[in-house]
């Protein structure tokens, strides 16, 4: 229901709107005031599930800004800024061997696929399916504006007090690339 609240306004809106002018329907049938009263009331509950959803960030909504931080700084080839959420040493230190082969020019998110919230762990996990595209040059002058979508598989997990709390503590324990279908290619990086 939280999610419902603060991530669908439009939809909750609907709803009280069906329901204010059901009452308010009924009201106008029947003359009972308490319906018209009911009907004033959720009409003006409106306005105020717009501005709880624009104040309240969800975990999905901080894991997809860190998101889309995280392939700016990839696309301005800002390898210590696109490493900076990740929170496990050993896959940072990947990245860092990783990134630096690479030339950006281009870094999209295609799309999220999923952002499944595993919340019965501690701390708190979530796993994330995307899809991006990147144009890459490679650093020693094999391949010039090669543009490639790829599917990334990351692992988070909510550190509080020790991330960014701008992203609410998200960071990166793991992260995989793959082609967009089929197993893993010349450039993908199975999980380690």
């Amino acid at each position: 229901m939280t999610r419902l609240i603060a991530e669908s306004p439009l939809l909750i809106t609907l709803m009280l709107g069906i329901l204010a002018a059901s009452l308010i329907y009924g009201w106008l049938q029947s003359g009972r005031k308490q319906l018209a009263i009911a009907g004033a009331i959720l009409a003006c509950l409106i306005p105020v599930a717009w501005i709880v959803s624009e104040n309240w960030v969800t975990d999905r909504e901080q894991i997809e800004r860190l998101i889309y931080q995280t392939a700016d700084a990839v696309e301005a080839n800002d390898h210590q800024r696109a490493v900076a959420v990740i929170g496990d040493e050993g896959v940072r230190r990947r990245a860092l061997l990783e990134l630096p082969q690479w030339e950006f020019s281009q870094a999209d998110v295609g799309s999220i696929r999923s952002i499944r919230l595993i919340e019965e762990t501690v701390p708190m996990q979530a796993d994330v399916d995307m899809t991006v595209k990147v144009e890459v040059s490679n650093q020693r002058g094999g391949l010039h504006n090669f543009r490639v979508p790829r599917r990334l598989l990351l692992t988070l997990e909510k550190r509080d007090g020790q991330a960014d709390q701008a992203n609410g503590g998200w960071v990166v324990t793991q992260y995989e690339h793959l082609p967009i279908v089929g197993a893993s290619g010349n450039f993908s990086n199975p999980a380690q």
